[in-house]
């Protein structure tokens, strides 16, 4: 591993803070809601830390930059982060962002923990510096199509954005549903308005609708077309990047947005800490804590658990990855090398299918795992 140099004061013990650096959307176009449920995850853990003596006596600081969901803005943070002296890096939901933010880390020799991001690709080459805890893109997305096929559905429509993100899972799903006698029908965004994608589902008999967009636009006026539509009343409408996880999914469409089939990274039943943890941020958000928060939470369990081990010297810390073993809100995380998949990965955190009960918006059924 090419191993810069640590940040002067890197190995401090004179009480001040040990930094950890977060990147988090917090502003449009970023995905708002998903970012206060990373924050208030990485935030709660953070507290829990210090309040139980910090790390060998220093309090952990988390210095908070907003991504906004621009690729950009997050490399030009990471710059910021390192000059600041952080001795790792946390966090980031958006794919796309994450990759961007990945690289910067991965050529700044800092290490990079990321929390919620699942493109398979999170750097273009290996890297020694970049840890990841939730699932790859490949992992999760194979496990949805494998309830696809289960549910009966093989005509197979993607209502798609230019994305690498939604190019990647179209890619996914039609590598993996072809073998198995299943056709994904691809509805280019760009062309065509809500309304328009009715039209298509009819045209192409789908039995099935993909949403591979953003939200609230276009995903909530497509769903409310489809939904009015009397021809696709038995169609499914499924979201498998997670959309329905969070509150303003209901509170945009109401009725319509239940029976939404996504992807969450929870298992059936919550580690006891888990368990008290998801009390902990249910009162610090509101509302239910989404599968995100326990993503920031554990975030900060490993970065703790690294932190009183190894120090702060960043390259001993990236150099720990294989060798942690911590009890998070989901299970015991570690990390490997995982084949296609160029930085450390727990594999796997558990995945499920979900969707919103329709008789009560605020109950998640559980139809398939993985």
């Amino acid at each position: 591993m090419n191993t810069p140099p640590s940040p002067p004061g890197g190995e401090r013990t004179d009480g001040s803070s040990i930094k950890i650096g977060a990147l988090v959307p917090l502003t449009r176009p970023g995905w708002v809601e998903a970012g206060r449920h990373l924050l208030a995850g990485l935030e709660l853990a953070v507290r829990e830390v210090n309040e139980a003596g910090g790390i060998v006596g220093r309090p952990l600081e988390l210095v908070v930059r907003d991504t906004a969901a621009d690729p950009q803005r997050a490399a030009a943070a990471v710059d910021e982060l390192a000059r600041l002296g952080v001795a790792a890096l946390a966090g980031e939901y958006h794919s796309v962002v994450a990759r961007a933010a990945a690289a910067r880390a991965d050529a700044l020799g800092l290490p990079f923990l990321c929390s919620s991001a699942v493109l398979d690709a999170l750097t273009e080459q290996p890297t020694e510096w970049v840890a990841r805890l939730a699932p790859a893109q490949s992992h999760g997305w194979r496990i949805y199509a494998d309830f696809l096929l289960g549910a009966g559905h093989s005509r197979i429509a993607v209502a798609a954005e230019p994305s690498v993100y939604w190019a990647s899972g179209a890619r996914i799903l039609r590598d993996h549903l072809a073998p198995r006698g299943g056709t994904v029908i691809e509805l280019d965004m760009r062309a065509l308005a809500p309304t328009a994608v009715c039209d298509e589902l009819v045209d192409h008999r789908a039995t099935a609708l993909l949403l591979l967009v953003g939200h609230p636009e276009p995903a909530v006026p497509i769903v409310r077309s489809v939904r009015r539509d009397r021809r696709l009343a038995e169609i499914m409408i499924g979201a498998p990047a997670g959309q329905p996880e969070f509150a303003e999914w209901a509170r945009s469409l109401g009725d319509d947005g239940a029976a939404v089939p996504f992807l969450r990274y929870l298992p059936e039943r919550l580690t006891p800490l888990g368990a008290r943890v998801g009390a902990a941020l249910r009162e610090r958000l509101a509302e239910a804590p989404s599968f995100v928060a326990f993503e920031g939470y554990d975030t900060v369990t490993v970065l703790a658990d690294v932190l009183r081990s190894h120090g702060t010297d960043r390259a001993r810390i990236a150099e720990s990855w294989p060798r942690v073993a911590v009890d998070g809100t989901r299970g015991q995380l570690r990390f490997s090398r995982t084949p296609g998949i160029s930085v450390w990965q727990w594999a796997w955190p558990p995945v499920q299918v979900v969707d919103q009960d329709p008789a009560a918006l605020d109950r998640f059924r559980v139809l398939h795992a993985g």
